[in-house]
């Protein structure tokens, strides 16, 4: 499961605040802001759209406006290129006080209510229309499939394993999550390669699936693979805010933030075309 976390953190990982230690938990997202946010400082990867980039154009980045907002502050950024040992040297470090995108109950922090659930797709040319949904389709033993590995070390993501657990690997191309760190949002790789059709179909997780098929020039489909709990391995994971361990007045700050902004959030991620399995929007 470690490995799920860093891909997921890979693909996701955001910003953060500066910490004051206090004992006492607001009752509202306004109540003692000033003491608990004087800034909203905030460790983010600058190179990793549709999460967040140098450019503030990630919707990670419209979260980190949306608390300063709330706090009547104003966000200040630390940038981090997000890699192994991100979390030790900006969140457990002291450098930053909460990560805004984070698979939920994960090791090492605490972490809010989550706000949106979201998904790996097979992502495909419109004009092929092939329509896959299952990785128990037979012709994924016939197309050229892309998936997404973490690292150098090759390591599988989830939709890997259920292409290999099903015995589809001759005709796999991987392309690493953390990619050529030169280009602009390197992850974007693999969905390119579906749109100029170097792969006939990809699994690719869905925020960031959902943000660059929306800018390809080529028209793409999005299916939420199934089955979505494959052998034991999720397919789909729920996202949160993190803190430090220790950091509960903050983690119950953020979750009544949460509470009383769902609707805006959920306006930011359609913005993005976020893909969500959450109840109430498949």
């Amino acid at each position: 499961m470690r490995r799920l976390t860093v891909l997921i953190v890979a693909l996701v990982i955001a910003c953060a605040v500066l910490v004051w230690g206090l004992r006492r938990a607001p009752a509202t997202p306004h109540s003692h802001s000033s003491s608990l946010w004087a800034t909203v400082r905030v460790c983010s990867d600058p190179n990793n759209l549709p999460f967040s980039n140098a450019g503030r154009e990630g919707f990670e980045n419209r979260l980190a406006d949306l608390i300063a907002r709330d706090a009547g502050t104003r966000v200040v950024y630390t940038w981090w290129a997000q890699r192994r040992g991100f979390l030790r040297n900006t969140l457990n470090a002291g450098a930053c006080d909460v990560v805004l995108g984070y698979p939920t109950g994960a090791e090492m922090v605490r972490t809010t209510t989550p706000y949106y659930r979201s998904t790996y797709v097979f992502l495909t040319r419109r004009s092929r229309g092939l329509g896959i949904r299952s990785f128990d389709d037979p012709r994924l033993h016939l197309l050229k499939v892309g998936v997404q590995l973490v690292g150098d070390d090759g390591a599988n993501t989830p939709p890997a394993h259920a292409l290999s657990h099903r015995g589809v690997i001759a005709n796999v191309v991987g392309y690493s999550v953390y990619g050529d760190y030169r280009a602009n949002s390197p992850p974007s790789a693999i969905v390119a390669a579906v749109a100029r059709g170097e792969v006939d179909v990809a699994t690719v997780w869905g925020p960031l699936a959902g943000y660059f098929a929306a800018r390809q020039p080529e028209p793409l489909d999005l299916v939420p693979v199934q089955p979505q709990l494959d052998n034991q391995l999720p397919q789909t994971f729920d996202i949160s805010m993190a803190v430090r361990s220790d950091d509960s007045v903050r983690l119950a700050w953020l979750n009544a933030f949460l509470a009383n902004r769902k609707a805006e959030i959920a306006r930011i991620l359609a913005t993005y075309h976020v893909p969500r399995v959450d109840e109430g929007n498949p």
